[in-house]
């Protein structure tokens, strides 16, 4: 069992979060555990106060180290299993989803979601172990941060999903945009679903989906075929595909340079 503690000033937030979808399902099924800590519980001055202006001046405020900390600590002490401590921040890791992967077997997740400036660097100094963002762009606050890392995760877990074949098969699972997709009508003014689909030539609608896959990520995100180990098949379908669409293309080959 999973378990993530968020760390929030906003815990409604995190909680309306936990009441729908897979992780509210992920949670009745007991495979997943989600808590908040509200540093607020543990201000300095017992009125809720958790922020002070900037030592050296300047803008806004920054989130003080006695509620944080002791936010953090509060919130290891939910399991008896060790815990990684993440802080969600502009200036983290980029989450892939490689990185999603390896974050499903940390069995206690604890997320920092920071609001205003930020958090006093000494939290991070000595009560982070990761820091991780989203994308070069700034939020309000780590809560949306800390809902799609939790969302990631939460969806490659067994059982989570009505079909765990669905987690197999997402983009970026095995570094491919997923083909696209169709359902009833089978016919749309115009638009008609690919007759390959209706075929019932399981191994044809595979090797088509395979084709779209490649072709799809070639058009979009053509970065992401740098890091792709090509077989041969994949070589020839990526090339059909570009012949399809009346366009030709390099396809990385490692073994020939």
């Amino acid at each position: 069992m999973n378990t993530f503690s968020v760390v929030s000033i906003f815990p409604e937030l995190i909680e309306a979060f936990g009441m729908t979808g897979i992780v509210r399902r992920a949670q009745v099924h007991g495979h997943v555990v989600l808590n908040t800590v509200d540093p607020r519980s543990y201000s300095v001055d017992g009125k809720g106060k958790i922020d002070d202006a900037p030592y050296g001046g300047g803008a806004g405020m920054v989130m003080m180290v006695p509620p944080l900390r002791k936010a953090i600590n509060a919130a290891r002490k939910l399991t008896v299993n060790g815990s990684k401590v993440v802080y969600l921040s502009p200036q983290g890791r980029p989450i892939d989803h490689q990185l999603i992967v390896e974050l499903t077997s940390i069995d206690h997740l604890i997320l920092v979601a920071g609001r205003y400036e930020g958090i006093d660097e000494r939290v991070i100094e000595r009560d982070i172990d990761m820091e991780l963002s989203l994308g070069d762009y700034v939020l309000s606050g780590g809560e949306i941060a800390a809902m799609a890392v939790i969302d990631a995760i939460v969806r490659l877990l067994p059982g989570s999903l009505g079909n765990d074949l669905s987690a197999a098969t997402d983009s970026f699972s095995d570094g491919l945009l997923r083909n696209e997709q169709y359902t009833r009508p089978e016919r749309i003014a115009d638009q008609s679903v690919p007759a390959v689909l209706l075929s019932g030539n399981h191994a044809e609608i595979q090797r088509w989906r395979r084709k779209q896959s490649l072709g799809r990520t070639w058009l979009k995100r053509p970065d992401l075929l740098e890091v792709i180990d090509f077989s041969q098949d994949d070589r020839d379908l990526l090339e059909e595909f570009q012949a399809e669409i009346g366009t030709r293309g390099d396809v990385r080959n490692d073994d020939n340079g």
